[in-house]
């Protein structure tokens, strides 16, 4: 049998905090999510003056980017390249940039979403998350 990593209660504490943190820096009200890496949820925050759609957009790209095993902006770039038939792809509901894959050991264990400000703010405060954990 094979073996995988798996994130921890704690694991998902400290890339929510730093998260957070990045996003408060800036003063940008977004929600974050994280996922397992079969997208399923394990935290959510929503931060004061996020629109309440953005809960839902951030976990969208985060399970996208869980189950793609990929950035979720990979999928937005197709698209927008002209490969427009991707977007009828099953379960694959958050096609924008903001979702990143959390890699241990060339596995993905999971993968945080943001959505509220602009996509590759998103992407920095989901990516400045799983710096926390130091892979």
């Amino acid at each position: 049998m094979q073996q995988k990593t798996v994130l921890t209660a704690e694991d998902v504490k400290k890339i929510m905090a730093a998260a957070e943190a990045e996003a408060k820096t800036h003063q940008w009200a977004v929600s974050i999510v994280v996922v397992d890496d079969g997208g399923h949820m394990l935290a959510m925050q929503r931060l004061d003056g996020a629109a309440p759609i953005s809960a839902y957009i951030a976990t969208e790209k985060a399970r996208t980017s869980s189950l793609g095993r990929r950035e979720s902006k990979v999928y937005e770039d197709m698209i927008n390249n002209g490969r427009y038939s991707f977007m009828t792809a099953p379960t694959l509901q958050g096609m924008l940039e903001g979702g990143v894959p959390i890699v241990h050991n060339d596995q993905v264990v999971g993968a945080v979403g943001v959505s509220g400000v602009k996509s590759t703010e998103d992407a920095q405060i989901a990516r400045a998350g799983i710096a926390a954990l130091g892979l």
